[in-house]
């Protein structure tokens, strides 16, 4: 059975930080919902409008493994405005869903205290963002039991093959690091 991953897109969203993850995680075998949190065209912060597969309204939690927060402060910004992405996201943490989140998108799961006490990384600026969560300086992607976290858009590769390499084993992601020659 394949696993999961729920993509929140919202107005906003760092098009790469979303589509280079989503891109490795079907690679490797893994299903993909790109869930709008409010329309089905999502534009990202660049202008590029990318088409959700569903409303995150419409989605159900219970076949899901992972969910996925991308940066982007637009994007970011909507998701803490968004009911239905906060009430589904509290959901996912309580089910001991993974959560992951890069860029600016930790700091949507601190402020709604789901990682208190975590370790995790973030853009570089947003650290005061980042408490209760415990911010790991250097470092590119971070691994804190069921919460993954990426510094940028430039980890955006690191982060998408940490997902896939969680989800599906290690043997998996190098598979699919070799096949898109990717040595970072």
């Amino acid at each position: 059975m394949s696993k999961q991953v729920c993509v929140l897109l919202a107005d906003g969203f760092e098009e790469s930080e979303a589509v280079i993850p989503v891109d490795l995680l079907r690679r490797g075998g893994v299903e993909v919902i790109l869930a709008g949190v409010e329309t089905m065209a999502v534009r990202g912060g660049h202008g590029i409008v990318v088409t959700a597969d569903a409303l995150l309204s419409d989605v159900a939690l219970e076949g899901v493994d992972m969910v996925f927060v991308p940066g982007g402060l637009g994007g970011v910004n909507h998701l803490l405005d968004s009911p239905c992405a906060r009430d589904f996201l509290a959901r996912a943490a309580a089910a001991d869903k993974y959560l992951a989140a890069i860029c600016a998108g930790p700091t949507v799961l601190s402020r709604l205290g789901l990682i208190d006490g975590k370790r995790a990384v973030c853009y570089p600026g947003c650290e005061e963002l980042l408490p209760p969560a415990v911010h790991v300086p250097g470092q590119r992607t971070h691994r804190d039991g069921r919460l993954l976290t990426g510094e940028a858009a430039g980890s955006a590769f690191d982060l998408g093959l940490l997902m896939l390499e969680v989800l599906e084993g290690r043997e998996r992601a190098d598979e699919v690091r070799r096949s898109v020659y990717y040595y970072g």
